[in-house]
């Protein structure tokens, strides 16, 4: 049975061919999960602190901006101590652990990206309606919805592959603990695997991306039939930085999941992982702080108030 035994670590060999560029990698690395810590933090604080932002917006949006700092912070650290120390090894339950949370807050932000979609067709479509339709009591309902899918998801993920059989073999090549370089490692039965992974994928997957094609479909048409070209400006405005989130969001998580393991490539699955681990989250308060006269004016009045007092 020495065959099937269950791997005491599994080795991370995604960084096995950058050695020689471990510390210039470190260095960018951590630049960005700076800048991604900075700016996920001022859109919290600024959410919190500022009257104008207490929106139903606004509160999906810091959500997602908590959702950011928590997916980073589950493998950027891990990243960086590999690249560090020289060593890639990762702990069985460490890297359960890290495949859990990271499935979480992937899941969680998934559902909440179309949550957003859904509350700009109805300030866009229904504007004299959306206090009433995006009530404080729906809204809270919807973010916990939201985290509730991403933990029973991630629950139900971790748990089928704590079942698998590695056979012996422990190499990831990968940067952390994920879905398909998991099973592709696997050397036991992993259709159930496949098809929760399949399932899963639908409704987190493509049941959210049909939800915000439809909306901004309403959206669209509902703009062009405005007569002022200031009022399409404004509400085009109001949509480009969740549309811009969204594609690069869905676009990385439907390549990677979303599709047969027998195409799994793993020099681009660790480039589009890296893409919606490292890059997105950094993207995202930056798309949202530059393109939102809102975020902009919060900002303005908080720095404004600091060099006064």
């Amino acid at each position: 049975m020495e065959n099937q035994t269950t791997p005491t670590e599994f080795i991370l060999s995604g960084f096995s061919k950058l050695q020689g560029l471990r510390f210039l990698l470190s260095g960018i690395i951590s630049i960005i999960y700076i800048f991604t810590l900075l700016g996920n933090m001022l859109i919290l604080l600024l959410s919190l602190v500022d009257p104008c932002l207490r929106t139903p917006m606004y509160l999906f949006l810091g959500n997602l901006s908590l959702l950011d700092i928590f997916q980073t912070t589950t493998t950027i650290p891990q990243m960086l101590q590999h690249l560090l120390s020289g060593r890639s090894s990762i702990s069985y339950g460490s890297c359960m652990a890290q495949l859990y949370f990271f499935l979480l807050f992937v899941g969680a932000e998934g559902i909440l990206l179309a949550t957003m979609a859904y509350d700009r067709y109805v300030a866009i479509c229904n504007p004299l309606l959306y206090t009433v339709l995006m009530s404080t009591k729906l809204c809270s309902t919807l973010v916990a919805a939201s985290w509730l899918t991403g933990f029973f998801n991630a629950a139900v993920h971790t748990v089928l592959t704590i079942r698998l059989s590695f056979c012996g073999v422990n190499r990831l090549s990968y940067f952390y603990c994920d879905i398909p370089p998991l099973l592709s490692l696997s050397c036991g039965d992993i259709s159930l695997n496949v098809i929760v992974t399949v399932v899963s994928s639908l409704f987190l997957g493509w049941g959210p991306s049909l939800c915000i094609i439809l909306s901004y479909m309403h959206i669209v048409f509902r703009i062009l039939k405005m007569q002022s070209s200031q009022g399409r400006r404004k509400a085009f405005s109001t949509c480009a930085s969740h549309l811009t989130v969204v594609l690069l969001y869905y676009g990385s998580c439907i390549f990677t999941y979303i599709r047969p393991i027998s195409s799994y490539s793993l020099d681009k699955d660790r480039l589009i992982s890296l893409l919606y681990s490292l890059v997105t989250p950094m993207l995202n308060p930056i798309i949202y702080t530059l393109r939102n006269k809102d975020v902009k004016g919060a900002m303005k009045k908080v720095f404004h108030r600091k060099m006064f007092f």
